[in-house]
């Protein structure tokens, strides 16, 4: 590894928490079975993308399904609470979760223009920037450079499953604030709220969410950015009023009726996409914006959203 990105990553994260991450990555990125918090990552058994890619130019539906992943849906999240202070309402928060822009381009390009044709107040990207899970990662950054020249700031960001920590001098250099297991006070009119965000809790394990909600007032209104749902538990007894999340894809490849296949996650089917609510949190899972193992969609168009914040006070 670079000897600029280790000394970047100590710096910036602290010696322990890059010796562990980078070490984990080391022993862990391309297990098939095992890790995480889930047994099988069908993301990492390479014969299986071959296998679906060829069953689906076989069966002739394979193109269909490359023009559906291209078709990105621009979806409204209204999100009403009392503890959001005056100052913040009808603030806009854009999420963009699960990019993989290097396997994704037509998807990107889609993105890029809508992009240039929305407004909001913030964006949070909700990790899962590289299409492959081990390996080169030269080709993800500079997606995400294209990506992020649309994107208004300030953005903020989390790692997920298929994103390696050696991304995040890049990323960072782009204008992203990643937070990992780190939070950060937005004020408006002297009224704050609060944006978390924990590294990836679905594969590496790498979270820490007490970490992340300390220094965190109980009476403030907080936020969570996690790649993955799973965690929705322990996010709401650590008193988050809102995780944003992705992952799922919200199963990708679909039945009619967007009744997904499989999810890849271990949590409650009806967290596996959109608004739900679990305890006093709400909750958002996007089914992204790119697609994972093969470039392909089907009953589950992507999305970005834009989730609207309403005082009800």
């Amino acid at each position: 590894m670079n000897q600029d990105v280790s000394e970047f990553l100590e710096k910036r994260l602290g010696r322990l928490h890059a010796k562990l991450r980078l070490a984990i990555e080391a022993d862990h990125e391309a297990q098939v079975f095992g890790q995480g918090i889930n047994y099988f990552h069908i993301e990492n058994l390479k014969p299986s993308h071959f296998v679906i890619r060829a069953c689906l130019r076989l069966t002739g539906l394979y193109g269909r399904g490359r023009r559906n992943a291209a078709q990105i849906e621009v979806n409204q999240n209204h999100i009403k609470s009392t503890r959001i202070p005056k100052a913040f309402d009808g603030y806009t928060i854009l999420q963009l979760s699960d990019l993989h822009v290097d396997m994704s381009q037509d998807a990107m390009e889609s993105l890029t223009t809508i992009l240039r044709n929305i407004s909001y107040d913030l964006c949070v990207l909700t990790g899962d920037y590289r299409g492959q899970t081990f390996g080169p990662y030269e080709a993800t950054l500079a997606g995400m450079s294209r990506v992020c020249a649309e994107i208004e700031k300030p953005i903020y960001g989390v790692l997920g499953n298929h994103d390696t920590v050696r991304m995040l001098p890049g990323l960072e250099g782009m204008g992203i604030r990643m937070l990992l297991n780190e939070s950060e006070t937005i004020e408006i009119d002297h009224q704050p709220i609060h944006l978390a965000g924990i590294d990836d809790a679905h594969f590496y394990r790498a979270d820490n969410i007490e970490k992340a909600a300390s220094g965190i007032p109980d009476d403030e209104f907080s936020i969570l950015l996690s790649h993955t749902p799973e965690i929705y538990q322990p996010a709401a007894l650590a008193g988050f009023d809102l995780l944003l999340s992705g992952h799922t894809h919200g199963g990708q490849i679909c039945l009619p009726g967007r009744i997904p296949i499989t999810l890849g996650s271990v949590l409650p089917r009806y967290m596996g996409s959109g608004p739900w609510k679990y305890l006093d949190m709400i909750g958002y899972t996007s089914v992204g914006v790119g697609s994972s193992v093969v470039p392909v969609r089907f009953n589950c168009r992507p999305e970005i959203t834009l989730h609207c914040l309403q005082s009800s006070i």
